[in-house]
């Protein structure tokens, strides 16, 4: 049959969606990106945030349509929303065949076949942490969260097909969560941290440089825990070392590393593999410390900064990303404030900040969620424009910087120009280098080359490539 999949969410949800059209395709299957052939439809979603739940809920209604509209037979809805929610969405939208958790990846080939459903349409709503069908559909309770953890883990041998650009692909080393911070579900929906073991790492990485990938993301809830679990120390600097070896590779990076289990070993694998981006992903999500001692977050401000200071000072040129959570039960001006100034004066190259979202399940569902909405959106607006300034101002002293860009193809809205990136900027979530005054058929997507910086905008470069 034709499979189609959208696939929703934060990279780590995306290697998911790949080994599952990967079983698909290896159980005889024909993958399609249009929807309208496709005679099953998968949505793997998200539940992490109220916005992540109604994209997802609003992706599973749009593709429901496909039944009535188009070819599709048989509607599967995959991933964190259906960990979360099973039974209320076959409940509550009857064109829902079958929901799998994160734990179910294996059995997505099974989930497609199957008979016809039901193909009367309920439309749906997201309320805070209710789904709700017309006036009268039930809350989605915390009680109805899954009793047993997720255990599944894929590995090397695993089929899996590619859905990034082909020169870059995710690696996900370890899956799970241990931690305990009070405002993430995700320990709930993906259960205990689970480590792969590093030669079944190594070999998938051997094989997609095979298919041409030349950039691989490592990643997992806490990539800097790697091999804790198994009782192994350093792991992670050995897995470096033993991925830089890999003929072919051009970049190693990581994504989303911890405050407390970053070591120095790591540190120095990251400064001594010439392969491995010097680019360090660490989501400390505040700077008060009372609001950290709320959050269940470990560390405190004084000591993020002794972090970063010996981060800076054992990785030379590194580029520092964080997100930051605004808004938090009990937040005050003064807490934001202390938040602030911590980014100014950090001065962190890349930030993300979302307002808070009271979540079912979490222990921060118990507090009052008291600070309003139009006060977190505000505080992430005061906050990111912060931000702007100090990236502005280090961008403009990169003109004139010859660096390493990688071609990612096309720029979206300059047809005469291609986009890039450095070491310093990841897929989809960073600034882009804009590369022009080159012709786009000596630079296929790919393409690793140097270039000038010649200009920059307030987020992206400019930059034209040193082609003989």
């Amino acid at each position: 049959m034709k499979i189609g999949l959208v696939s929703l969410g934060c990279p780590k949800n995306l290697v998911d969606s790949e080994v599952m059209l990967g079983l698909a395709q290896e159980a005889g299957h024909r993958i399609t990106t249009d929807p309208r052939d496709a005679e099953v439809l998968i949505v793997n979603t998200c539940a992490f945030i109220d916005g992540a739940k109604q994209e997802s809920i609003d992706a599973v209604l749009e593709m429901a349509q496909h039944k009535t509209t188009g070819a599709c037979r048989r509607l599967i809805v995959t991933g964190c929303l259906a960990e979360r929610y099973g039974d209320e969405l076959r409940s509550q939208i009857p064109e829902v065949d079958v929901t799998l958790g994160t734990g179910d990846v294996p059995r997505i080939v099974d989930a497609i076949a199957g008979t016809r459903s039901r193909t009367r349409l309920i439309p749906l709503t997201l309320v805070g942490p209710e789904v709700r069908a017309l006036s009268s559909a039930p809350r989605l309770r915390s009680s109805q969260l899954p009793q047993a953890l997720p255990t599944y883990l894929y590995d090397a041998d695993t089929p899996r097909m590619l859905s990034t650009p082909t020169h870059f692909a995710y690696i996900k080393i370890a899956e799970g969560c241990d931690y305990k911070c009070s405002f993430c579900i995700i320990p709930t929906l993906r259960g205990h941290y689970r480590s792969r073991p590093s030669a079944s790492i190594v070999a998938e990485a051997r094989e997609l440089v095979a298919r041409g990938v030349r950039e691989i993301i490592l990643i997992s809830q806490d990539t800097t825990f790697y091999g804790i679990d198994r009782n192994e120390r350093d792991a992670l600097a050995r897995l470096l070392r033993e991925l830089n070896r890999i003929d072919g590779l051009e970049w190693i990076r990581l994504l989303y590393l911890y405050p407390t289990t970053i070591t120095d070993a790591t540190l120095t694998a990251i400064a001594e593999c010439d392969k491995v981006c010097h680019y360090i992903d660490l989501p400390l999500q505040h700077a008060s410390d009372r609001v950290l001692k709320t959050m269940r977050r470990p560390g405190t401000r004084s000591t993020y900064e002794r972090l970063l200071a010996r981060i800076r000072a054992m990785v030379p040129d590194v580029a520092l990303r964080t997100t930051f959570i605004v808004g938090f039960p009990g937040e005050t001006e003064t807490d934001f404030v202390e938040l602030c100034d911590f980014v100014q004066s950090i001065a962190f190259d890349h930030v993300g900040v979302f307002p808070y979202s009271h979540e079912e399940g979490t222990a921060a569902f118990n507090m009052s969620d008291n600070v309003p909405g139009r006060e977190k959106r505000r505080r992430r607006d005061r906050l990111m424009s912060l931000q702007k300034g100090i990236v502005r101002r280090a961008q403009r002293a990169r003109v004139g910087r010859r660096l390493r860009v990688v071609v990612d193809g096309s720029a979206p809205d300059h047809e005469l120009a291609l986009r890039g990136r450095l070491q310093s900027q990841a897929p989809d979530i960073d600034a882009m280098v804009y590369l022009t005054d080159c012709d786009p058929d000596q630079l296929p997507s790919g393409t690793f080359v140097d270039a000038t910086i010649v200009g920059a905008r307030e987020y992206d470069l400019i930059a034209r490539p040193n082609i003989v």
